[in-house]
């Protein structure tokens, strides 16, 4: 007997609060799996911790139950009632209801916890939850939330600085834009100007005003100006995921 088609479920317009409720779940699966499905407190805590989340959040008990139960509606979240019958517990359904693998359950968990992110960042908060190794593998997840339409960017994935965030914004909501992308600033290939639409032609003062070796110089320059701000983001998104690694530890300990 063959088994039953999975039901999708579209993830599209997905408010802000549904968004951050999802996200919590998924997330404490993957990282306290002990305390988890969650109580209806412990999911507001998760909500309104102070790590790990952008915006900082505020919301009360009445508003987390409020969007368990349209998340609920939605399919995307049961909830489970213990032996004593007296604490209601909530899991998430995700993986019954979509066909994201474990690395792009990570990848959508930490974009509807903190927003649009670079590619570094993104995948050392991801790695939290499960081992992304290196940054072709994100690439390669990326791409296929992509093309079911859960992800977006401001550029070509290959390309230096570039930022992602997830799709799921319903049209009415305000939400910060991606950077725009600017094809002359990124590091890969440089275009041609002689070819170069005029739109995004360089300006580029003559040889003999300049000089070739002040060129070089400010090319230099350039690049090694681009190499410091990768490390310091490689540095910062380190200390956060340690700030997230120690917070997780302090929860499984009671402190």
């Amino acid at each position: 007997m063959s088994e039953p088609e999975k039901e999708i479920v579209s993830l599209k317009e997905m408010p802000r609060k549904q968004r951050r409720v999802l996200g919590v779940l998924l997330e404490k699966a993957f990282t306290v799996p002990d305390q988890y499905p969650l109580t209806l407190k412990a999911t507001t805590t998760g909500c309104n911790q102070k790590n790990n989340r952008d915006p900082i959040s505020n919301y009360v008990e009445d508003d987390v139950m409020e969007t368990l139960a349209a998340l609920q509606l939605r399919g995307l979240v049961a909830c489970l009632h213990t032996e004593s019958g007296r604490t209601e517990r909530y899991r998430h359904y995700m993986r019954h209801k979509t066909n994201l693998n474990e690395q792009q359950l990570a990848i959508m968990t930490e974009l509807m916890l903190r927003g649009k992110q670079q590619l570094g960042e993104l995948r050392t908060r991801a790695s939290r939850m499960v081992p992304i190794e290196t940054q072709e593998d994100l690439r390669r997840e990326l791409q296929s939330l992509m093309a079911q339409g859960l992800v977006r960017s401001n550029g070509p994935l290959e390309r230096r600085g570039i930022e992602v965030d997830h799709d799921l914004y319903p049209l009415n909501e305000n939400h910060e834009p991606l950077a725009e992308y600017r094809a002359e600033e990124a590091d890969g290939p440089v275009v041609s100007s002689a070819n170069a639409p005029a739109a995004v032609r360089p300006t580029v003062r003559p040889v003999e005003e300049v000089g070739t070796a002040q060129l070089e110089k400010m090319s230099s320059l350039e690049n090694t100006i681009r190499e410091l701000r990768d490390e310091v983001a490689s540095v910062r998104s380190d200390f956060r995921a340690l700030e997230d690694r120690f917070e997780d530890l302090r929860r499984q300990l009671g402190g």
